[in-house]
């Protein structure tokens, strides 16, 4: 018995490092939320930006979709990305928890306010950054917005971006 158990054992040990090597390294941003490290896709763990093509509004309407990407793609620029693995998601996604050394990636966007925290997942581990993003008006927070899992199902529905991105009975 002890033997098929160290056996068990090692294969798990020797197995994780070559995963977990494939989860470090410069990363290139697919969109506020996702990144791809080594040809592997991951999907942040606990938030959710908006799409890249989706508008919210402010003084006037601006694409925050595309500043959320282009705001983690501007932080993590240069940098190594730790990804620890959490999950996986329906689209083949790993979803996972990642930093660029002491900096959480979902907390860097969700304390900005270019993305919003799902706490079925998180369990509120980003709630006080995004009440305080919230309390700032600091991105989304600074004018209406629809959620973007709304945004989605309304583009799946035919929607246009104008008018998925306006929806005044689902905007915040």
């Amino acid at each position: 018995m002890l033997p098929h158990f160290v056996c068990i054992v090692l294969s798990f040990v020797t197995a994780w490092p070559a995963t977990a090597r494939d989860l470090v390294g410069r990363a290139s941003i697919v969109d506020g939320d996702t990144l791809d490290i080594h040809g592997t896709r991951i999907r942040l763990w606990g938030i959710d930006a908006p799409e890249s093509a989706q508008l919210c509004r402010g003084r006037k309407p601006y694409r925050c979709g595309a500043l959320a990407a282009n705001t983690l793609d501007a932080f993590a620029r240069g940098k190594v990305i730790s990804c620890m693995p959490v999950d996986g998601d329906r689209y083949g996604r790993i979803v996972a928890r990642c930093a660029a050394g002491a900096v959480d990636l979902g907390r860097f966007m969700v304390s900005r306010g270019l993305a919003i925290e799902e706490p079925q997942y998180s369990h509120g581990a980003y709630a006080s950054d995004q009440l305080a993003a919230r309390r700032a008006g600091r991105g989304i927070w600074s004018g209406r917005f629809v959620e973007p899992p709304l945004y989605r199902s309304c583009m799946h529905a035919g929607g246009t971006t104008m008018l998925c991105s306006d929806g005044e009975m689902r905007s915040r």
